[in-house]
């Protein structure tokens, strides 16, 4: 008995999967429509962004707008490519550390036994319910009680703390056997060869989408900039593009400065998802070993 047709979900193209394309593509193409709106009007000139009735579409694309946030930022005698170093730097930073802060803990949370284990744990549970404005005032007090009130650190320091993060590779290693690690163990491997050999290659998926968050957190944050750091020079690129953009936006040049802002904000982001998708889809799946 043939079994044409009867698959779920088919490798090849197959006319039962029509139902599903009638309704996926759609939704695709609304999801899509922002996006390709911020492109489109990032590279409007200034008559296109005043027309009336307003189109979609550009027709005379145009780097007015960029040059444009070139012009301002200038303007506080600062180049642009300070903030972009600045934002790379920091997010390079932030992402580094809170893998290695995520990791390290989760092993211990999941793999060791002490007294203070379940208490940890409620803690680490109870912050994922805290919204960042919630602990403005208590991280302010942290910053200034460790002198890092306008320093570079003041950028990257706050944003270490990532309960989901660590909540989602907890979890990950949870899935690893013990018998595993208790094999490494019997053949004289200590913590460190245990996490780097065999816990890191497991729970890959969860790493990268923790690395992707945290890039996401730093690279799109300007309340650091904001709250604790007063040195121009020592701010990022967010900052200074939520600040004109929020000052500009009320008139036509604004917009378009405020699209090309949201487009170069937006870019980095993009390209980090488009690359590590399948570790991401994978770590959504919740895989491990099975």
């Amino acid at each position: 008995m043939s079994n044409q047709g009867t698959k779920i979900n088919p490798k090849k193209y197959d006319r039962s999967q029509i139902k599903f394309l009638l309704v996926l593509i759609p939704l695709a193409v609304f999801m899509v429509l922002p996006i390709i709106y911020i492109f489109v009007t990032a590279f409007k000139p200034l008559n296109e962004l005043n027309a009336y009735p307003p189109r979609f579409t550009v027709h005379r694309p145009t780097m007015d707008n960029f040059e444009a946030i070139g012009y301002v930022m200038s303007e506080s005698g600062i180049p642009l490519s300070r903030f972009l170093l600045n934002s790379i730097v920091t997010s390079l930073l932030v992402v580094v550390l809170t893998v290695i802060i995520a990791v390290s803990a989760g092993y211990v949370l999941s793999k060791k036994q002490f007294g203070a284990k379940k208490m940890m744990l409620a803690l680490n549970t109870a912050a994922l319910m805290f919204v960042p404005i919630a602990v403005r005032i208590p991280r302010y007090l942290v910053m200034e009680k460790l002198n890092l009130l306008d320093n570079f650190f003041s950028n990257i320091l706050p944003l270490l703390a990532m309960p989901v993060g660590l909540f989602l590779i907890k979890q990950f290693i949870d899935l690893i056997p013990d018998a595993l690690i208790e094999a490494a163990k019997i053949d004289g491997a200590n913590d460190y060869y245990i996490l780097w050999r065999i816990v890191i290659p497991i729970i890959l998926p969860a790493i990268v989408t923790v690395a992707i968050l945290a890039f996401q957190l730093s690279w799109n944050s300007s309340d650091e900039s904001t709250l604790y750091v007063n040195r121009d020079e020592i701010k990022t690129f967010a900052f200074f593009l939520s600040t004109f953009a929020v000052g500009s936006a009320n008139t036509v040049a604004g917009q378009g400065m405020s699209a090309a802002a949201a487009l170069i904000m937006f870019v980095p982001n993009l390209i980090i998802f488009i690359l590590m998708q399948n570790k991401v889809l994978n770590t959504m799946a919740h895989s491990g070993i099975k």
